[in-house]
């Protein structure tokens, strides 16, 4: 096999396990991870795109898979998923600066996820509670989750 179909298969099997990942971790706290307040474990994942690009797909196609089978609506699946993806990047972007590379991730849901929420599910919460109460949820598990797992992975082998 040849260097260049090695990394082509690492890559895609980054992803995948990635994308996994979310999914499971999603659906490990599934009360948490809709709704007006949310915490996705699953979101400190994004702290990995700072160890491989292969985070990228990873998190946009976890975030997807998760919002399509667990009954969002068209909106949410394609939304959610874009906020992830452009956070994701920008996350990757920011990836010699680690301590402070969820900051886009995080952003991207604070500005998206409550407008969805409010316009594609109807919620008559006030904006300024959505963005509140969706951006502490991503605080907390984006940044702060994410840290700790940055500071549980960096010093491994797993992503070289």
């Amino acid at each position: 096999m040849n260097k260049s179909t090695k990394n082509t298969l690492k890559y895609i099997s980054q992803a995948a396990v990635i994308a996994a990942l979310y999914v499971a971790l999603s659906y490990m706290v599934f009360p948490l991870a809709s709704g007006a307040i949310q915490f996705r474990i699953s979101e400190a994942l994004c702290i990995l795109a700072v160890f491989t690009p292969a985070a990228i797909p990873g998190m946009a196609i976890g975030c997807f898979l998760f919002n399509l089978i667990s009954g969002c609506v068209i909106y949410d699946v394609i939304f959610g998923s874009l906020a992830t993806l452009v956070g994701v990047l920008f996350t990757r972007v920011l990836k010699k600066l680690p301590l402070i590379a969820p900051a886009p991730y995080v952003l991207a849901n604070i500005v998206t996820v409550p407008l969805v929420l409010q316009f594609a599910y109807g919620l008559e919460d006030r904006l300024a509670w959505l963005f509140l109460t969706v951006g502490i949820g991503e605080i907390l598990s984006a940044w702060v989750c994410g840290i700790m797992l940055w500071f549980a992975v960096r010093k491994t082998k797993i992503f070289r």
